[in-house]
């Protein structure tokens, strides 16, 4: 797991590139490991969808287009509507009180890091609660994905922003508007943004991104 998470976490930065080899010799001198765990490492990334193992060409970091941003949108309301409709009966106000402190954490942010760490946070606390441990982790991946858009497309600067959507979430929840919060959960983490990113090489390309 400690190979895993340090390779996701330079993934999902951006520090290691999509389309990068990831060498599981260099890997292994890298941690002092076997390649027992390098491979094992290698296999959670490709669970995560960090990572993808080509016949005669090794692991190498995963690529990504709006197809596969759009599917961990939908996967994502998918999965989070669910997760949130079980845990709504569980939610206390000390628990919305502190997702309110979240999304308040995060319009103060000033670099993608911040945000998105603040808005991770706000997300767990309303979606912990429904006890279903499968269904978080799923989610949880998820996050990482999203992550990974949102620093592709934000690496370089930030724009502040006020989350309008996690304030109408948690009123509505406040009230026992359960199905109206779903609704609001849905169709905002299905908002994907797009803006031009300057590569490297100095062309631009234009990246998409889930913004919630």
């Amino acid at each position: 797991m400690r190979i895993a998470k340090a390779l996701a976490e330079r993934i999902i930065s951006g520090a290691i590139e999509p389309g990068a080899r990831l060498r599981q010799d260099h890997v292994a001198e890298e941690f002092g490991a076997s390649h027992v765990p390098v491979r094992e490492a290698f296999r959670r990334l490709e669970a995560q969808g960090l990572a993808v193992s080509e016949a005669r060409r090794g692991v190498r970091v995963a690529a990504f287009d709006l197809d596969e941003v759009k599917e961990v949108a939908e996967m994502r309301a998918a999965l989070e509507v669910l997760a949130l409709k079980h845990a709504a009966p569980h939610l206390t106000a000390a628990i919305l009180d502190k997702a309110e402190e979240a999304t308040h954490a995060g319009d103060r942010s000033r670099d993608v890091r911040s945000w998105e760490e603040a808005n991770r946070t706000f997300h767990r606390l309303i979606l912990t609660p429904c006890g279903m441990p499968r269904l978080l982790a799923a989610i949880d991946d998820l996050h990482a994905a999203s992550a990974r858009f949102l620093f592709a497309a934000w690496r370089s600067e930030w724009e502040t922003r006020t989350d309008h959507d996690h304030r109408a979430i948690l009123s509505a929840l406040r009230q026992g508007q359960v199905d109206t919060a779903a609704s609001i959960l849905a169709r905002h983490v299905q908002w994907i943004g797009q803006r031009p990113v300057r590569m490297q090489s100095g062309a631009t390309r234009e990246a998409f991104t889930i913004v919630g």
